[in-house]
């Protein structure tokens, strides 16, 4: 597989685009310098305690405030809460606390038996703001690096499932167990298989020095505050994407082209040549076929090759996507079989649309029926297939009697949609045009005063439904030109001009 990055970046914001094999199939775009990103921490402030969701709303800058559930808040919450104290009350002194862990709170407790209103609480993003909602929050606090997550307080070193080798998971553990720092824990990322221990070692320390950081923040600012941001949405695609199979990251920025160029140097030197600044007069997207990809794929309606095509709802509480056969050729044998076929093809489609619109929450498919219980299976089984490279949380469930098919994806920013839409170049985009009613007498009017100079010897081009309109009768209107006028008068469809719109031309015979 041949997998690129594309980095378009305008004053405004910035655009990300990933493609496998020349085929888009992620999309993200970001405003620039905002904040309330997933991985961003904050000290805030408690402004409503909720017994009755077990949860609280904390102030932490946005216009409404975050939703933090007592399930998030993490076994080591107290410990946690005490360090920020210390940290809070130390303004003067640069030195870390150091504390002594106290007991894991209880997983079946009440967040009133935690938190009081007033209080200051060190919390990360978990979910981005989405359409009213505002952001979800984490007191869990974890520092993502390509290899590893550090997780200050906790106790544990946890190892990737997809690291098959026993072997090397016992390696992994023991490398980390020695090399990680106290009263903090580490989930071993699956990129970390095979490295060796002086990259993780440096690694941890890198992460370690992010965490000092944020203390130091923690101690310099006043909730509601950021303490310490995400990097940049370009460099955590790179973060948890970048592998053998990346061969290209094109950015058409040069302070964006430097700080990437600078990360992978970082955490990849020997793929540090795979970045590369665009300096072509076409836009990037353009030069790339990334835009026409986005405006085929993004739409309300999505075809494929087979002539098939999707309907793709979005709504707050759900998503819903349609297949439909449409003028889909009739190549198998039955109704049976060309349904399979095109439930199918489809899976791979609705599989690659939810990674390129970031789709999340409930997704319902309405697949094509299929009677025989084997073809339904063979479907969810491919549908489990196509989904296995998103590394987004989901869970997919079988068709159901219906011949729906069910499926969960963690959502943690909006769903991606872009603007399909052009400017009417009838109307442009006032959505007025002038009265249809008329055009005939419009078209007459040029018509006489272009005859009275030049003569009858010319063509009238309007739009087909006008041009049947003037052909209606007898004696249609044509006609009744043509004996006013002359015979030289011609008039002819043309698919090309708006409704009320039309051309003379001067026909040289």
């Amino acid at each position: 597989m041949n997998a690129e990055l594309f980095i378009n970046v305008t004053p405004e914001e910035m655009v990300i685009a990933l493609t496998e094999d020349k085929r888009l199939v992620e999309l993200r775009r970001e405003r620039r310098n905002v904040q309330f990103e997933v991985g961003d921490i904050y000290i805030g402030k408690v402004r409503k305690v909720m017994p009755g969701l077990n949860a609280a709303f904390i102030e932490v800058g946005y216009e409404k405030d975050a939703f933090l559930h007592y399930l998030d808040l993490g076994p080591q919450f107290k410990t946690l809460q005490k360090f920020m104290q210390q940290v809070i009350s130390r303004k003067n002194t640069t030195e870390m606390p150091k504390v002594k862990r106290e007991e894991d709170i209880d997983k079946k407790g009440s967040i009133e038996n935690v938190l009081a209103v007033g209080q200051e609480v060190l919390v990360q993003v978990a979910k981005e703001p989405i359409s009213t909602k505002g952001p979800r929050l984490t007191s869990e606090i974890s520092l993502a690096g390509r290899n590893l997550v550090l997780m200050p307080f906790s106790d544990k070193v946890s190892v990737s499932k997809r690291i098959r080798s026993a072997e090397e998971r016992n390696r992994l553990k023991k490398v980390f167990l020695k090399l990680k720092p106290k009263d903090m824990g580490v989930i071993i990322r699956t990129v970390a298989e095979g490295k060796d221990e002086s990259e993780l070692a440096e690694e941890i320390k890198s992460l370690a020095r992010r965490w000092e950081e944020c203390v130091k923040h923690v101690r310099e600012s006043r909730p509601p505050a950021l303490v310490l941001g995400e990097m940049e949405r370009a460099s955590t695609m790179l973060r948890d994407l970048l592998s053998p199979e990346f061969n290209s990251v094109m950015v058409n920025d040069k302070d964006v082209y430097e700080e990437i160029k600078e990360y992978v140097g970082r955490i990849a030197p020997e793929r540090v040549n795979i970045v590369r600044y665009y300096t072509g007069k076409v836009p990037l997207f353009d030069n790339y076929n990334i835009e026409k990809q986005i405006k085929q794929s993004c739409g309300k309606a999505v075809s494929f090759k087979s002539g098939a095509y999707l309907i793709i709802e979005t709504t707050e509480a759900l998503n819903v996507i349609d297949v439909n056969s449409g003028n889909k050729s009739k190549t198998a044998d039955n109704q049976e079989s060309n349904a399979l076929e095109t439930n199918l093809a489809a899976a791979d489609e609705i599989a690659r649309q939810l990674r390129l619109r970031d789709m999340g929450g409930i997704v319902v498919v309405d697949f094509i029926d299929m009677a025989n219980a084997e073809n339904r299976q063979k479907l969810y089984e491919r549908m489990r297939e196509a989904m296995s490279t998103d590394k987004t949380k989901h869970n997919i469930l079988p068709l159901s009697k219906f011949g729906l098919m069910q499926i969960t994806r963690q959502r943690v920013r909006p769903v991606m949609v872009m603007d399909t839409t052009e400017k009417c170049p009838t109307c442009g985009g006032t959505g007025k045009i002038q009265t249809s009613i008329q055009v005939p007498e419009m078209i007459e009017a040029a018509v006489s005063k272009e005859t009275a100079e030049h003569g009858s010897n010319i063509q009238v081009r309007c739009h087909p439904f006008v041009y049947a309109y003037l052909k209606k009768g007898f004696p249609s209107k044509i006609l009744r030109w043509r004996m006013k006028y002359g015979w030289g008068l011609k008039v002819y469809p043309s698919a090309a001009l708006g409704v009320v719109d039309f051309e003379i031309v001067h026909d040289e015979k």
